[in-house]
């Protein structure tokens, strides 16, 4: 009895996680990018600061993947690989996922009463992320290359938090890095979902080719690479002229040209998938981050 009974409790608990897309968390490290290149990832006040800000921001997202599927659901239950996900498969009703939602949004009002109360600016770039995001679940998806740009934007949304929350200003080559990474990925997910769409469930493919989507990813991730190689070299006093942060440039186009194998086989395409997915992405990426440890903080 308790072995069925732990048995639904897990099920169960797996599938809320899995409704508030707990996985992609991770994109909310570069909130910690201004804080990390700017040397004073060691500054408790400003990283407890940091990480009061990814709490908050994870706790949004949750909110615009959960409102997002529910929109939807009738689209997602026709698709071979998104049926599976907690409401489009029924295992969580609209009903209850509305409850979630509510409940993200009371804690994160709490936290932004206590806590984030005073800097408005962070405010600011909660209330545009979240308004930005209904719009795109309730019609702007459905636009081409306005679709991709609210795609790439959420990365651009948190490197911005990163900066508010510090005070620490963005080295215009870190923005323009992750801007072109962020357009590179958006573009990766929307070309893969091209080509391996079988039901023709999202309709914004319909105003795409597979050729504009395969050229102007690869033209971003060209983008990406020469600006990192910049910023490394001559981007300015927290990163350049450290001989040690040189090495990562190679490190970087190894890191892309292992992400671009993957996702030129039959991956969705989905940045977090492909990270989590892949055994070498994850040592290539401790590697990365060891080498700015030693060349920043030893």
């Amino acid at each position: 009895m308790n072995s069925e009974y732990n048995k639904k409790v897990k099920y169960h608990l797996l599938n809320y996680l899995r409704l508030l897309r707990v996985k992609h968390y991770i994109k909310n490290f570069i909130i910690f990018l201004p804080l990390f290149f700017d040397g004073q990832l060691l500054n408790y006040d400003l990283l407890k600061t940091c990480i009061i800000g990814a709490v908050c921001f994870s706790l949004l997202s949750s909110v615009a993947y959960i409102f997002n599927d529910i929109m939807d659901k009738a689209e997602d239950t026709k698709h071979s690989e998104k049926c599976k996900r907690p409401i489009a498969s029924g295992a969580i009703t609209i009903a209850r996922a509305y409850v979630v939602i509510l409940i993200l949004f009371v804690v994160l009002s709490v936290i932004c009463y206590f806590v984030v109360y005073d800097n408005l600016f962070a405010l600011l770039i909660f209330v545009l992320y979240i308004s930005i995001n209904v719009f795109y679940s309730v019609k702007l998806k459905h636009i081409p290359i306005v679709d991709v740009c609210i795609l790439a934007s959420g990365f651009f949304f948190r490197l911005l938090l990163g900066s508010v929350v510090t005070g620490i200003e963005i080295s215009s080559w870190l923005y323009l890095t992750v801007t072109c990474l962020s357009f590179f990925m958006a573009l990766g997910k929307r070309r893969n979902e091209m080509k391996y769409e079988t039901g023709g469930t999202r309709l914004v493919l319909h105003g795409y080719s597979y050729e504009f989507l395969d050229k102007f990813m690869y033209l971003c991730l060209t983008l990406t690479l020469i600006f990192y190689s910049l910023w490394v070299i001559i981007g300015g006093a927290d990163i350049s002229g450290n001989n040690m942060t040189k090495a990562t440039i190679p490190l970087a186009i190894i890191a892309c040209m292992r992400y671009c194998l993957i996702i030129e086989r039959s991956s969705s395409g989905d940045p977090v998938e492909v990270v989590f997915s892949d055994f070498i992405l994850k040592i290539i990426g401790v590697i990365f981050i060891g080498i700015f440890i030693a060349g920043l903080y030893v």
